[in-house]
């Protein structure tokens, strides 16, 4: 296996890559909230359950797809950080998209439940499949990765182990998360846009918001795989995976 350090090049070339998803990111979240300011009449929370709803793309935009990707990215975008102080930013980053993730949550099944005259049936839609799936995959690699590299006394050959199976269920959740958030734009304009067929300007907006969606995360998966763009261990992490290799084997 090739160890060496990747040439400047390709860190120029990561460096903007790594600036242009940040942007493209960014920009989905102001046109979300641009969607729901001037389209979706704001937003609101159980009193006016209509607009309540509107809290879920907004949430789910910020959690599981902005958040989430940084979270990923994480070790690559600060690559000259000591891997301890990433470790737990990493987790954070994970903790705070979770959070979003679960208001959001709260805030569509509320909007669903408390609908007037009557109540939206819940959970009938592929996006709602894929995005519970979704939400269920990141959960479970949240704990999973907390208890395999935050929690003391796991040995370095485990965590080395279980690393590619973390990284992989991680970037297919984040997969997962931007095909839920693509059906559920569909599923919003199909039942909300009248004519979309003639793309009035809500239509417009809601396409470009998911083409930057299928950008963002191409990017994002681009950035974790390609093997030039690897983190490789700093002095200090060398240093410190022998001494927990002499302390696991007294």
């Amino acid at each position: 296996m090739d160890n060496s350090p990747p040439p400047p090049s390709a860190l120029n070339n990561f460096r903007i890559l790594y600036l242009v998803t940040q942007l493209v990111g960014i920009t989905i979240i102001i046109l979300v909230s641009c969607w729901i300011g001037i389209h979706l009449n704001g937003l609101g929370w159980s009193s006016r359950p209509s607009i309540q709803f509107n809290w879920h793309p907004l949430l789910m935009s910020v959690g599981m797809i902005f958040l989430y990707g940084n979270s990923i990215l994480i070790y690559r975008g600060f690559r000259y950080a000591r891997k301890k102080p990433l470790k737990i930013t990493h987790a954070t980053i994970h903790g705070a998209a979770f959070i979003f993730t679960v208001v959001a949550l709260v805030a569509v099944f509320d909007s669903h439940n408390l609908a007037k005259p009557n109540p939206i049936p819940n959970m009938y839609t592929l996006h709602s499949w894929v995005g519970l799936s979704a939400v269920i995959l990141f959960s479970l690699q949240y704990v999973f990765g907390f208890a395999a590299y935050l929690f003391p006394g796991v040995r370095e050959q485990l965590r080395a182990s279980y690393m590619p199976v973390h990284v992989f269920f991680g970037v297919a959740g984040f997969v997962m998360a931007i095909a839920a958030a693509l059906l559920g734009l569909l599923e919003k304009a199909i039942f909300s846009v009248k004519d979309y067929s003639a793309l009035p300007p809500q239509a417009v907006l809601i396409n470009t918001i998911g083409m930057l969606y299928i950008v963002y995360g191409g990017l994002v998966v681009f950035l974790v795989t390609e093997r030039q763009y690897k983190r490789h261990p700093l002095p200090e992490d060398v240093m410190l995976l022998t001494h927990s290799a002499s302390v696991g084997s007294t």
